[in-house]
């Protein structure tokens, strides 16, 4: 427009020159334009100050040059879209070669973890010792997105590995990690236990972890009523689950038409401080376990139930030096092995006295200790060095070959040759004791791996 008034000013100018005479008229014209041009000037600065309504609005640079030209965004996603909220998405996950030597045996199905439960129970129990193990198990992929909403980030997480447990034990086979949802303070689907602290595990090679440790990725429906910053307060219930040892009774046709259910879900809370050093972590578990006489016209009744709790405190500590972090934990209580990482069953039978009701289950007391430090050496190199106890308190009536106590250790150290691979060597023990026939188990592995990382925004970012 300037440029207009400009061309307007220059031809009545021009007009002026090849006039017969020069007139006040002409001199009012002058007058006027600059006038005007005045104006225009006023205009354009009042419009300056004004908020854009698209980002295009603003934009002095050519369309051909622009961002939207170049791909990141069409200009008219732009415009339709200014001012809502974004989705945003994130796919990640990590492919990882095992390769690993166990001098000793353990329960084929268990072949490249070290887990203390699964080594023999007595004398070659799994044959001879000695295998070369290799694998990609512990591969994983998973996709993350969050939404803003009028009652907080809408946040869902999916999330899979290749390591089969239960009827897939020892298989490569996709295996559910977290399928969970989250809107402001209230969750649901299957991700980590309140009772669970996830940052007290080392920066391992070895998949299973320490066997102390309270592990355990649960369904269940959250409340996280108090938020702030690293500082949270979260309650929840979980789907109810237990096993039960019958010991020296197995066999008999009482105990095996004994059938346990669970009326009740579990009930879990933590309490999470967090700053600049770390954070501590107080968790509560409450459980209710049933078992039921399915023979109720014989003269023994074997029905009965369990409370059982736990209380689990952990965190982490970075030392000033902020190369070292220590990672803690110590939980105790009564009919928790179900949340335990490696531990066995929740109930053992018990004598009771009583010749209507000679037998009871009892929930098993249960101690899980972890104490790892994290050191850093370089931006190249990393080493893990810890500890951890796994301690179940038998009954009288378990067998002598019951699992009673776990050890678990490793030292490794870890070498990052570019940004997002991870290659490494770790040495690892573990030792199996049994309840009371004096006999124990050593397991000495050393396991080499490597690991690429990946992250990708969907929405206007790039391979992290």
């Amino acid at each position: 427009m300037r440029k207009t008034f400009s061309y307007l000013s220059v031809l009545i100018l021009a007009a002026g020159v090849y006039s017969p005479a020069q007139t006040a008229e002409e001199e009012q014209l002058k007058q006027r334009v600059a006038q005007l041009e005045q104006e225009l000037q006023a205009i354009k600065s009042q419009i300056a100050t004004l908020p854009s309504a698209t980002p295009a609005a603003q934009s002095t640079v050519p369309a051909e040059k622009s961002d939207e030209a170049k791909g990141t965004l069409p200009q008219a996603d732009v415009d339709q879209d200014a001012g809502k909220p974004k989705t945003t998405m994130q796919i990640y996950g990590a492919a990882q070669l095992d390769l690993g030597y166990d001098a000793g045996a353990v329960d084929p199905q268990w072949f490249d973890v070290m887990r203390t439960t699964k080594l023999p129970a007595f004398r070659d129990q799994f044959g001879k010792g000695g295998n070369t193990y290799t694998g990609v198990r512990q591969s994983r992929f998973g996709v993350k997105t969050s939404t803003p909403t009028g009652w907080g980030d809408l946040k869902t997480i999916f999330e899979f590995e290749l390591f089969g447990v239960g009827v897939d034990a020892g298989q490569t086979t996709f295996r559910l990690r977290h399928a969970w949802g989250e809107i402001g303070p209230i969750g649901g689907g299957q991700t980590w236990s309140p009772f669970m602290d996830p940052d007290v595990f080392p920066n391992s090679l070895e998949y299973w972890g320490p066997a102390g440790m309270v592990f355990f990725r649960n369904v269940q429906f959250r409340v996280t009523p108090y938020r702030r910053g690293k500082t949270e307060f979260a309650l929840a219930l979980e789907r109810p689950g237990a096993s039960a040892d019958p010991g020296s009774l197995a066999g008999r046709i009482e105990i095996a038409n004994t059938k346990g259910r669970f009326p009740a879900p579990d009930f879990s809370s933590h309490f999470r401080w967090g700053g600049e050093r770390g954070h501590v972590q107080v968790g509560t578990m409450l459980r209710y376990i049933k078992w039921d006489d399915l023979l109720p016209t014989d003269a023994i009744d074997t029905s009965g139930s369990a409370i059982g709790w736990g209380v689990n405190t952990s965190g982490n500590y970075i030392f000033n030096n902020k190369k070292d972090t220590a990672r803690l934990q110590v939980v105790y209580g009564h009919g928790i092995q179900n949340y335990m990482n490696d531990s066995p069953v929740d109930i053992a039978p018990v004598l009771t006295g009583n010749p209507t009701r000679p037998i009871d289950g009892e929930a098993l007391a249960e101690l899980g200790v972890v104490a790892f430090l994290d050191h850093t050496w370089s931006d190249r190199w990393s080493t893990s060095v810890g500890y951890s106890l796994n301690r179940v308190d038998n009954t009288g009536l378990q067998d002598p070959s019951a699992f009673h106590r776990g050890h678990y250790a490793l030292f490794n150290f870890m070498f990052y040759p570019v940004k997002n691979v991870m290659t490494g060597a770790e040495f690892q023990w573990g030792r199996r004791e049994n309840r009371s026939d004096g006999f124990t188990y050593d397991d000495y592995r050393i396991q080499f791996g490597a690991k690429y990382n990946f992250s990708w925004d969907v929405f206007g970012g790039g391979n992290k």
